[in-house]
């Protein structure tokens, strides 16, 4: 082993150590967000108890309600730092600008489900060990700032999107974040996701003295519901399309006159998505006029994008990981299955990134009461600490080493461009089907 090679071994260690040291306070605030579960964009508790932990540490500039209410920034940078985004860390003035997430906001009914209290913990844990070893080097091949972003809403609405059209993630050049599962994965396939309301209104009337007065509003919402089943036969295998009527009408001798049906269209890339919202669109607005309603067709704010992926950094984690003792599945069904949609996708097209995914010591599935019992359980710990260690190592793997860190951005403009041809494919055979 090379002198710098056993130089970085024992950064890592330190790093462990520090988070180890730090791991009773870490497991309180994980179990403060755990017992008390707030909504999207209502996660204000959890704000404040995060907010707290990092003033309460030394040398963290806090801005709370950071862009969004519930959101928050903690930023340390060693003395005599510069400012600004390095462009190939190579400069004196340069600054690489490390940014780790957390997320806090719970599922409704079942709490914590989705372990997002872990993820905040990944994220606290993950900065204080960086911070731990980068203010005891006396010598970097670049500068270094710590980023903390507390990131609301991704269970619903989606808050990092939100922020990335604030300028939250503005002068970032590496973020990361993990995110609990049944199983270790340095990537598990995210998909492109866009919600849309559809609203139908017609005419109430008596269902059996005068029927023929009346406009179905829900006989439009079961077309709709219908029309998309038919679609289905024209889908690519791996898009997605499901939903509830959410409002079906109020007695069944009153005709409805109003019904509504919410629906989640899935692709495994941002570039396929205009076609299927497109066809979806048709399906609900000929349901429409097959009836005689009226139409509202509304969709959300966010668009949910697909992770792009970073080589690089996935390969540094797995390493590290393996190093931890971490097993990393090989199960084909579970890497090639089409899974959820977050927020962290929209990021990967703005910043390279990672989100691997943890073994909290369960194989309960999220979103299920049995996993919001493991993520509060403090089985949990060791896996939750083992993994920031792994994203701290996996940080100064790319510091410490100049050529990484350009591979590392290299990737990422590669991956953007060939998504920007993929979206330009896509709208090109979208506009000669039309024809």
């Amino acid at each position: 082993m090379s002198g710098g090679a056993e130089v970085l071994v024992e950064l890592k260690q330190r790093a462990g150590c520090r988070i180890d040291e730090a791991k009773a306070k870490l497991h309180s605030l994980s179990k403060d967000i755990w017992s008390c579960p707030e909504l999207a964009y209502e996660e204000r508790k959890s704000h404040d108890r995060l907010v707290a932990f990092f003033r309460q540490e030394e040398g963290w500039k806090v801005d709370a309600h950071f862009k969004l209410d519930t959101a928050f920034r903690a930023t340390w940078r060693a003395e005599g730092g510069g400012g600004g985004r390095g462009g190939g860390g190579s400069e004196p003035g340069d600054v690489v600008n490390v940014g780790f997430l957390c997320e806090y906001d719970a599922l409704p009914g079942i709490g914590h489900a989705c372990g997002h209290n872990l993820i905040a913990e990944v994220g606290a844990a993950a900065a204080l060990g960086l911070k731990a070893v980068l203010e005891n080097i006396c010598s970097l091949p670049v500068r270094v700032q710590v980023t903390v972003l507390g990131t609301p809403a991704e269970e619903d609405g989606g808050g990092k999107i939100d922020m990335l059209r604030e300028g939250a993630f503005e002068g970032l050049d590496l973020v990361f974040m993990a995110h609990p599962s049944k199983e270790d994965a340095t990537y598990l396939p995210c998909v492109a996701e866009h919600d849309v309301t559809i609203k139908y209104h017609g005419k109430t009337s008596h269902a059996s003295a005068y029927p023929w007065e009346g406009i179905n509003a829900l006989d439009a919402a079961v077309l709709c519901y219908n029309n998309l089943s038919v679609l289905r036969q024209q889908m690519k295998p791996d898009w997605r399309v499901h939903g509830i009527i959410k409002h079906g009408g109020e007695k069944p001798n009153i005709i409805p006159s109003y019904t509504e049906l919410e629906y989640y269209l899935r692709t495994p890339s941002r570039a396929e998505l205009p076609v299927l919202k497109a066809k979806a669109e048709m399906c609900f607005r000929s349901a429409a006029m097959a009836t005689g309603c009226e139409v509202e067709v509304q969709f959300a704010r966010n668009q949910f994008d697909n992770m792009l992926r970073n080589a690089a950094l996935e390969e540094l984690y797995e390493r590290n990981g393996k190093a931890l003792g971490m097993d990393f599945t090989v199960d084909e069904d579970v890497l090639k299955n089409e899974s959820g949609s977050t927020d962290f996708g929209n990021v990967t097209f703005a910043v390279p990134g990672i989100h691997p995914y943890f073994y909290i010591g369960s194989n309960a599935l999220n979103h299920t009461e049995e996993y919001c019992h493991a993520a509060g359980d403090d089985r949990a710990q060791f896996y939750t600490l083992r993994t920031a260690k792994a994203l701290v190592m996996t940080a100064l793997d790319v510091l410490l080493c100049p050529e990484l860190l350009q591979r590392v951005r290299q990737e990422f403009t590669e991956a953007k461009l060939k998504e920007d041809r993929n979206m330009t494919g896509e709208h090109t055979e979208q506009s000669a089907n039309s024809c």
